[in-house]
């Protein structure tokens, strides 16, 4: 399953927050503009926090974005390039140092061997914002089959690089974008399944590879 514009089920700070400020879980709700079921969930975990929940919460508490989430259990994970959304990733992640253009830390744990990437652009709204992150395997885990309807990374035979909704197609496969016109039929070398879509305001840089040498224009 690929977790877009969310974050794996982690712990929060809502209720923490909630009580400092003395309100009952029907103030805070509508103090984010949401149900009062809606914010008990969020509170305990049991619903998803996305990105549009957590800025809710960091406006309605007056904090920061990343402290809406929990401290524990952070992990850095390397940033490789830039994705302009519906257009093609850039810098050539194979050509970037293995620690990539600067480390970045999340707010929860990661599986091994995983790669980030910011996004520039609104072409793939309202998914994919505009500075956000995505974290995604380095290594491609499932067959091409299995990502149809899916949103990923991905790179073309002739060395293209995108974020794009995979279809078949009739003889290869067709990249698809919201606002933007399909890539019909190309071949697929490596697919970079979808962890997670962060805001980069929950994110802490850690530190610049080279000085970040590698922040490259992008189009799209």
């Amino acid at each position: 399953m690929t977790l877009v514009d969310s974050f794996p089920a982690m712990g929060n700070k809502l209720k923490q927050l909630r009580t400092a400020v003395g309100w009952t879980h029907e103030q805070a709700a509508e103090a984010m503009g949401v149900s009062r079921g809606q914010f008990i969930k969020l509170e305990r975990g049991e619903r998803r926090l996305n990105t549009d929940y957590i800025e809710l919460a960091a406006k309605a508490f007056q904090v920061r974005p990343s402290e809406i989430i929990e401290d524990a259990d952070r992990e850095t994970v390397p940033l490789m390039g830039y994705v302009g959304a519906g257009a093609e990733i850039m810098p050539e992640f194979e050509q970037t140092p293995p620690e990539g253009l600067e480390q970045i830390e999340v707010p929860f744990p990661l599986p091994d061997d995983m790669i980030a990437f910011e996004i520039r652009g609104d072409s793939m709204l309202p998914v994919f914002k505009d500075k956000s992150v995505i974290i995604v395997y380095r290594e491609q885990k499932r067959p091409l089959s299995a990502f149809y309807g899916e949103e990923a990374a991905v790179r073309t035979s002739d060395g293209r690089r995108f974020i794009k909704t995979i279809m078949r197609g009739s003889t290869g496969v067709n990249l698809l974008s919201w606002n933007a016109a399909p890539i019909e039929d190309v071949q697929i070398e490596w697919i970079g399944e979808i962890f997670a879509t962060l805001p980069r305001s929950s994110l802490k840089r850690v530190e610049a590879a080279g000085g970040i040498q590698g922040r490259l224009p992008i189009s799209g």
